[in-house]
């Protein structure tokens, strides 16, 4: 298959009316899969009303299909298309965040999205991104468009086009290329099926920031493991991960140099992610930085680059620092313990 690429800028002027646009919607409505970046990371869209396009998906990323997708929409409105009723708690959220990375599990009504994008549940996850490119694309296609991360099933999800591209060229119809995404991990996805809502997977929307608007809210105790019957994107199999094995080591720069020249005596080349901050203080084959430890969004922001990056250096295995878990801090710990396949080694 060959993959058409369109450039947009995503600062233009009405862009649903663009030809790349338009040209890009139209493969959607013939249930085509076409990759596009939102506010968060590339997406890879497709027609979720539709068995065959979600078909597509699934065979792109190489993975099983029993993984609930996220519904992409591009007007506060169309929810009520698509579920059979909105609680107060979701109103308040949707209000607060949308356009923005926070989806919002809900009863789904039966017989609309297509059963292989809800994963057979009865519940919908539905966001409305925030990037100009995607909601165009959206609005201009006129349908729900259900969108995973754009990578292969298990790699680190792209933030650019050029990471998007080499994970999809000649496996979908298109991708638009709208630049750097800005968030860098995936959205929040929270449970409002419930009197209490409950995190599944924490993103671009902290727990802090939502019991703000409403009150408090429950973290899934799974959130840290892989589970049989996800109710979210990224509850199951392993993700993120870079091309060789990787640990996270929870303790002083001291310990963690310990560790990579424990490995480097075993005739490993070892590459470290730290930050800003830290990037001068330890001796190893490379030191890649990840961000600002003082600012903890720029490294969500850098993340799955940072990630992706290691697969370009020559070394055999990654030692990462870990980060603290408040705010946006709990999303970037639950992609690098994935990344890592739970591997981590405390100090104390």
């Amino acid at each position: 298959m060959k993959t058409k690429i369109w450039k947009v800028d995503k600062y233009g002027d009405n862009l649903y009316t663009y030809p790349q646009i338009k040209e890009a919607a139209e493969l959607l409505k013939q249930n085509e899969v076409v990759a596009f970046p939102t506010e968060t990371v590339y997406g890879l869209g497709g027609n979720a009303l539709s068995d065959e396009a979600i078909e597509k998906i699934f065979k792109a990323k190489g993975r099983p299909s029993d993984n609930p997708l996220i519904v992409h929409i591009s007007d506060q409105q169309d929810v009520q298309k698509f579920v059979e009723t909105i609680p107060e708690k979701a109103k308040l959220l949707m209000e607060s965040f949308w356009p923005g990375p926070l989806t919002i599990i809900l009863q789904a009504k039966p017989g609309i999205i297509s059963e292989k994008t809800t994963a057979g549940l009865s519940t919908v996850g539905i966001r409305m991104p925030d990037h100009p490119v995607a909601l165009s694309l959206i609005k201009a296609a006129g349908l729900p468009i259900a969108a995973p991360s754009a990578n292969l099933s298990g790699k680190p999800s792209p933030t650019n086009f050029v990471h998007t591209f080499q994970d999809m060229n000649g496996k979908i119809a298109g991708i638009v290329d709208g630049g750097e995404t800005g968030v860098g991990v995936e959205s929040t996805v929270i449970d409002c099926t419930d009197n209490i809502p409950i995190i599944l997977r924490p993103g671009g929307v902290t727990k802090e920031e939502i019991e703000t608007v409403i009150g408090p809210v429950k973290i899934d105790s799974q959130i840290k493991e892989e589970v049989e019957n996800p109710r979210s994107p990224g509850m199951k199999y392993k993700h993120y991960a870079p091309n060789v094995p990787m640990v996270l080591v929870d303790g002083s720069p001291e310990f963690l140099q310990k560790i990579i020249d424990e490995k480097r005596q075993e005739g490993k080349k070892v590459g470290v992610l730290t930050t800003e901050e830290r990037k001068n203080i330890y001796d190893a084959d490379k030191v890649l930085v990840c961000g600002n430890r003082n600012n903890l969004s720029t490294v969500a922001q850098s993340l799955f680059k940072t990630l992706r990056s290691f697969n370009q250096e020559n070394v055999d295995y990654i030692v990462s620092e870990t980060f603290p878990t408040e705010g946006i801090g709990i999303a970037i710990m639950n992609r690098l313990i994935k990344a890592a396949g739970h591997n981590v080694i405390y100090e104390n």
